[in-house]
């Protein structure tokens, strides 16, 4: 009876520590992207890949057009991260039908298909505005060169609308774009890493640069100065190591209430 009391004991402070060790485990599962302020979004976007406008995941970027003008926007995106773009075009009071589409390209401008999400639409002649989404896979921390897995780095955004007539060319359009992200946690760990995140401009360093850096404040140019708020790489720290460790509780507890149950009464005379 005594050695079931123990058992028991022991499993009740197994269970404990696995409900305090599951609380982080399920913050670390909610979205990362937290609501920044949106005063400073960029009003206008870029009109090509090197003059994108950067945004911050959580701010909402606006941006005056004429309808045919290709919009791009760039943001950052790091390892664990399920990043979600949102897009929405306001059309003039006439206008003919046209179909809008919106592309993700990762830093080395490879585009980056959607999971799920309405990435193409056509809005009709009485359509006041367009609505679009693309969910990307989730980032990883690594990849084989000949894979295309999103890698963490800077990721481009372009808006434009395909299949116009010629009658709508030029007519002016308002856009939004906002970029959220889940941290999908531990499951989306691999044992690798990059040397530095897919950001252009950031591996054209030499030695000759690198050694005027130290003499003077002025660095070399990077295409790109975006990046997570917590710097790239930040999250190392996932539920994979939560559940390891109960793991590892689980299985002492296990070793000690076997021996518990299975040791002699006592040592024979």
């Amino acid at each position: 009876m005594q050695r079931l009391m123990k058992c028991a004991r022991a499993l009740s402070l197994g269970l404990l520590l696995l409900g305090l060790a599951a609380v982080p485990a399920v913050a670390d599962s909610s979205p990362s992207a937290s609501p920044s302020d949106d005063t400073d979004a960029p009003t206008s976007a870029g009109t090509s890949f090197r003059t994108a406008a950067e945004v911050d995941q959580g701010q909402r970027a606006t941006a005056s057009a004429s309808t045919g003008d290709y919009l791009y926007w760039s943001f950052p995106a790091d390892a664990r991260q399920r990043p979600t773009v949102r897009a929405t075009v306001k059309l003039p009071d006439k206008h003919a039908s046209a179909t809008w589409q919106i592309d993700v390209y990762d830093g080395l401008r490879r585009r980056q298909a959607c999971q799920y999400g309405a990435q193409t639409r056509t809005a009709a002649q009485d359509a006041a505005s367009v609505e679009l989404s693309c969910t990307l896979r989730t980032v990883r921390a690594w990849s084989e060169p000949w894979a295309d897995d999103p890698l963490p780095g800077t990721y481009y955004i372009r808006l434009t609308t395909v299949g116009l007539q010629a009658a709508d060319l030029g007519l002016p359009v308002s856009a939004e774009v906002q970029i959220g992200s889940k941290d999908i946690g531990g499951s989306a760990a691999v044992d690798g890493s990059l040397g530095e995140p897919l950001v252009p401009g950031i591996a054209v360093k030499t030695e000759e640069s690198d050694k005027a850096a130290e003499d003077s404040e002025s660095s070399v140019a990077v295409l790109s100065s975006i990046e997570p708020d917590d710097g790239w790489a930040s999250g190392w720290w996932s539920d994979r190591w939560v559940w390891t460790g109960i793991g590892g509780v689980l299985a002492a507890l296990a070793g000690i209430g076997g021996y518990a149950l299975t040791r002699g009464a006592g040592r024979p005379r």
